[in-house]
């Protein structure tokens, strides 16, 4: 990010009303007593969990970032690789889950590394589909850092696959976004894979 360059970052949405009443009726619609022992905090329970799975809806991109950019002389490629995510798939509302890999080239500034897995996390508390996902992370470090260039690579197994549908229990989904110099120079997309191949053992 330029000094003289202004990045307005994206305002978190009001949390809505209780959707306990709508779980409540959800069970009733599916052949339940929501007033059997076991289903008598369901509805609440499923609010909270429901909120929590979808935090990213209300959550601040200034307070993840909270200044932590950093002028620093380093032009090479920064990778955090094999960050966790846990995502809910918009067509099913079924979750998808996996490891995303983050990489940028700094243009005179570096952020906190510890926001980078925040920042995924951010789009990942949302209903997705994987492409976008994969497409929000890029775009909102580009938007952030103004890097020379953003890659985000992203592994994924759906359960919209597994548990329904075609129930294929053992297929992954890999979707990738590049950015600046990732897309317009092979060397620099081939660094990136060949750092993303290397074992975890060698840390």
């Amino acid at each position: 990010m330029k000094a003289n360059k202004v990045v307005k970052l994206m305002e978190p949405k009001k949390a809505a009303n209780s959707i306990a009443p709508l779980v409540e009726r959800m069970l009733t619609e599916l052949g339940e007593d929501p007033q059997r022992e076991g289903l008598l905090r369901t509805p609440e329970r499923a609010d909270k969990a429901l909120r929590f799975l979808t935090s990213g809806y209300t959550t601040d991109l200034n307070k993840i970032v909270n200044g932590a950019l950093f002028d620093v002389k380093y032009d090479e490629m920064v990778v955090v690789r094999d960050i966790e995510f846990y995502s809910m798939c918009e067509h099913h509302m079924l979750p998808f889950y996996g490891k995303m890999h983050v990489a940028y080239l700094p243009n005179q500034k570096v952020i906190g590394l510890s926001k980078i897995p925040r920042i995924v996390d951010m789009f990942a508390r949302r209903l997705q589909v994987q492409e976008r996902l994969t497409q929000e992370v890029a775009e909102t470090l580009e938007k952030v850092l103004d890097p020379r260039g953003v890659a985000v690579v992203c592994h994924a197994r759906h359960f919209c696959m597994m548990m329904r549908g075609v129930e294929k229990q053992h297929s992954g989904t890999m979707t990738s976004a590049m950015l600046g110099a990732f897309r317009t120079q092979k060397e620099t997309r081939d660094e990136l894979l060949s750092l993303l191949q290397q074992s975890k053992n060698d840390l």
